[in-house]
């Protein structure tokens, strides 16, 4: 257990929020530009670096970009050992590129033409994944039958909450005009059950590009994907899909917040920083101590910080 350095403690759960892979079978790249799988791999390797570890990786749709069980197959044979590796459990969600019996068969071993919802509890957090597509179309809906089942479940509260994962996030798209005729259809009809409840957060994918919004008095986050991105602010295009600034996101979840953070995936260069063994240190100390090396501007810990000599 590390030691609380700031006021807040740590979080009670940590979710790691993945979205749209896009992954194809047989090395194909995508649009014969993009490797999908060196995506999804770069991502689970920066993931490996995130600490404290999630308990939960949750995959927001666009799993496999054609449906092609080879993909599925591929795709828990990546992910499923690194999910073990960390204690974590992995929480799938449909997308529109997803096909259901192809996906069903791939993922839970057992073929299934019906809507795929499925609830999963760890630690006393339930995620609820709710399957938003629609059969032939990019589009997201919600069946009646689906909202009723989702009411049942929320009826009786989980003792730390739900995280309601989806594809089609229930949110405006302004920075993506496109993502308006391909939204979830009648989002009203999902707030009435939302309302009120013990959502917490609610995750979303299928746009490609990172967001964040409110819906029904809950705070919604929607992850980039780990293949492609959808350019916010393209030069003269009405959509611009680009090969790179792919990442995914954390969610970490307190007791009275929740609270969101973009991780890139592509490495960068470092310009400053300190070695991880400084952890340690600082762990031992008293918090006045620790406030004085940290905080105060002339101590040798930001002397250090805040040389501007080039580095070697």
């Amino acid at each position: 257990m590390s030691v609380q350095l700031g006021q807040h403690p740590p979080p009670r759960h940590v979710v790691a929020h993945l979205s749209d892979p896009h992954l194809l079978a047989g090395g194909v790249r995508q649009y014969g530009v993009v490797d999908t799988e060196a995506g999804l791999v770069a991502a689970l390797e920066r993931l490996a670096h995130v600490d404290p570890a999630p308990q939960v990786l949750v995959f927001t749709g666009d799993l496999a970009d054609r449906a092609e069980p080879a993909a599925y197959a591929r795709l828990r044979e990546l992910v499923e050992p690194v999910a073990a590796a960390m204690g974590a459990v992995v929480v799938w969600t449909m997308g529109n590129h997803d096909e259901r019996a192809a996906y069903s068969l791939g993922l839970f071993d057992r073929a299934s033409d019906e809507p795929q919802d499925h609830v999963v509890e760890v630690g006393g957090l339930r995620v609820v994944g709710l399957d938003t597509s629609v059969p032939g179309f990019h589009h997201g809906e919600l069946e009646p039958r689906q909202l009723a089942w989702l009411a049942d479940v929320l009826a009786t509260p989980a003792p730390h909450g739900t995280v309601l994962a989806m594809h089609h996030p229930p949110i405006p798209v302004p920075m993506l005009r496109a993502g308006e005729l391909i939204e979830l259809a009648d989002q009203q009809a999902l707030a009435d059950v939302v309302a009120g409840t013990d959502v917490r957060v609610v995750l979303g994918g299928h746009f490609h590009y990172s967001s964040w919004s409110t819906f029904a008095g809950v705070p919604v986050t929607v992850a980039s994907a780990s293949c492609y991105t959808s350019d916010p602010a393209p030069d003269g295009r009405f959509v611009s899909g680009v090969d790179g600034h792919t990442a995914f996101s954390m969610v970490h979840l307190y007791d009275d917040r929740v609270v969101g953070t973009v991780v890139p995936i592509a490495p960068a260069p470092e310009v400053t920083g300190h070695p991880s063994d400084v952890v340690a240190q600082l762990e031992a100390l008293s918090f006045d101590e620790r406030r004085e090396i940290l905080s105060r501007k002339t101590s040798d810990f930001n002397a250090d910080h805040e040389d501007h000599s080039p580095r070697a």
